[in-house]
């Protein structure tokens, strides 16, 4: 196994923390063009006369760069064999440009798959706040994960053929 975290360490109470990850207008508007192309989203002016008060990310471009986050925080070193869902996603503020998100994962509920032996579920509940400390952001989900000797058992596996 050459992933760090197994179901075993996302134990209830567990916290990660996320970025920095400082949002420039190119990658707001960038991300705009491509996939949701309202006007706040792709200038300043528009983004200043609307209710979020200057070019703001669009939500889904701040689940993506959430997602980004946990990457680089903790998720590409974990057996994680992906989400079943999204319980709830709360845009609390607007992202603008020029802002700097952090944040943290907060593990709330596991445990194991009776129907799918090694395998468990966690429950994740993630906050991402701006420079200000304003939360901008959450949003909560299972994922599935191996357990440790199910992931070692696998490599050994995978090893040998």
């Amino acid at each position: 196994m050459n992933a760090k975290y197994a179901y075993e360490d996302f134990h209830e109470g567990r916290v990660f923390n996320l970025g920095p990850k400082t949002v420039s207008a190119g990658e707001i508007i960038a991300f705009a063009k491509e996939y949701d192309p309202q006007p706040f989203h792709l200038d300043e002016e528009a983004g200043k006369k609307s209710i979020l008060g200057g070019l703001a990310a669009s939500g889904w471009h701040t689940c993506s760069m959430l997602m980004q986050m946990m990457c680089d925080a903790y998720m590409l070193d974990t057996t994680s064999q992906g989400a079943p869902g999204v319980d709830f996603t709360n845009w609390k503020r607007p992202v603008l440009a020029g802002d700097t998100l952090t944040g943290t994962t907060t593990i709330t509920k596991g445990r194991l798959l009776s129907s799918r032996p090694g395998l468990g579920i966690v429950t994740l509940l993630h906050e991402l706040k701006n420079q200000e400390g304003v939360t901008v952001c959450e949003v909560q989900h299972k994922l599935i994960l191996k357990q440790r000797a199910t992931a070692q058992m696998d490599a050994q596996q995978g090893a040998a053929s």
